[in-house]
């Protein structure tokens, strides 16, 4: 067989991996301008070391992510999947109860001295689970899909939602909630099923998202959604959100402050160091306004299309996916930056009601930053393994 002249080198895709340092860059720098502008902050230094420190954790996990074969990765994939439930069943007794009174959800797992949130790892193991029972029943059917086998997997997608939506139900975390939805939506989407069937399927989607948001701006119909476990402040959301500068110095203020600070930058911002106005949690949720204001319309645009780029780069990898399951993954990991980006640059310039959900590699580092990078690496693992086996040849 002739040599392959491909290098070892060339089994890493640059092109994926270009935008992913430049977001942790730009995340450094809007982290140095969040916690700079916090009068709360007597240091910056630790807090910008433990956001290096998580750095360096994600992307030696994306690394090692990125070689582990994909004949290991599709045999792990049912105990990944288990053990990612396991830890957020394990929320149901050890929850941190501090975490909980503050943020009204039961999302953080505390065992000892460490806090985490499970869910963060369960997108990943969720992702592989779809793409395995979708892999899978579709090298089983060697004819067209029918109604009836398509119907066969919906179901089976269905079942391992369901404990994972169960489990969020219990969390109160309505916002990662969507995550997941998002991520099964896309999956399907993909997945061969019959036009008839996602045709029924998002319309009846369509009316369930316009019948929640009646039942949100109505006192019976927030009554019904309380004995689902909504709670007082996520409606607050959906007002604030609404009729943001009516409720200013209540339940909006964080989104009129928010709004305030991305206006105030103008056309090409005020700079870092003079960020004047205060957002409360602007590391996290709102890290969007520290670029707003300190960068204005130019920097915010600029960071809008590093994002289209890196989406970019997973969809050709997903175009030129050799095989199904890596294809299915990348899908999965698509949608879930997808829903990120979308929801929380949409929440911070009004466009969508505030969930708490994080900006890729921008916000402050945690489980969420780290899932992040093991993301890109489950992409990344597909381009490797194909170039890999073709130096090997």
């Amino acid at each position: 067989m002739r040599k392959s002249v491909i290098s070892k080198n060339e089994a890493v895709n640059y092109a994926l991996l270009l935008p992913v340092f430049l977001l942790i860059l730009v995340g450094f720098i809007a982290q140095y301008g969040a916690f700079n502008a916090d009068p709360a902050v007597e240091s910056i230094t630790p807090l910008l070391k433990k956001q290096l420190l998580w750095a360096l954790l994600g992307i030696g996990a994306m690394f090692a992510t990125m070689v582990i074969p994909i004949k290991y990765l599709w045999k792990a994939t049912p105990v990944l999947y288990g053990l990612s439930l396991f830890l957020m069943g394990l929320l149901v007794k050890f929850h941190d109860p501090v975490m909980a009174a503050a943020t009204g959800t039961k999302r953080w797992l505390r065992l000892g001295p460490f806090s985490f949130q499970p869910s963060e790892f369960m997108k990943l193991g969720y992702i592989l689970m779809l793409a395995y029972i979708v892999t899978r029943r579709r090298q089983k059917s060697s004819i067209a899909s029918t109604l009836k086998e398509d119907f066969r997997l919906l179901g089976e997608l269905s079942l391992v939602s369901l404990p994972v939506l169960a489990l969020m139900f219990y969390q109160k975390d309505f916002g990662t909630s969507l995550v997941f939805i998002s991520i099964f939506l896309g999956i399907v989407l993909v997945s061969g099923c019959s036009w008839k069937i996602l045709a029924v399927g998002f319309s009846l989607l369509g009316v369930l998202g316009v019948s929640g948001i009646l039942l949100v701006l109505t006192e019976q119909g927030q009554k019904i959604l309380s004995f689902f476990h909504f709670q007082p402040y996520q409606f607050n959301r959906i007002h604030a959100w609404l009729n943001p500068f009516e409720y200013a110095d209540s339940i909006s203020f964080q989104q009129v402050r928010g709004l305030t600070a991305i206006g105030s930058g103008e056309m090409l911002g005020k700079g870092l160091t003079n960020l004047r106005t205060y957002v409360p949690v602007r590391e996290s949720d709102m890290i969007f306004t520290v670029i707003g204001e300190a960068y204005g319309f130019v920097g915010t645009c600029s960071l809008i299309l590093l994002f289209f780029y890196l989406i970019y780069q997973m969809l050709i990898c997903t175009l030129n996916a050799k095989r199904e399951f890596y294809a299915y993954i990348t899908t999965g990991v698509i949608m879930y930056f997808l829903f990120h980006i979308l929801e929380n640059i949409g929440s911070n310039i009004g466009l969508l009601p505030l969930t708490g959900i994080p900006l890729p590699f921008i916000s402050q580092g945690g489980t969420a930053y780290l899932a992040n990078f093991i993301g890109i690496g489950l992409i990344l693992s597909m381009y490797y393994q194909k170039e890999k086996s073709e130096v090997e040849k």
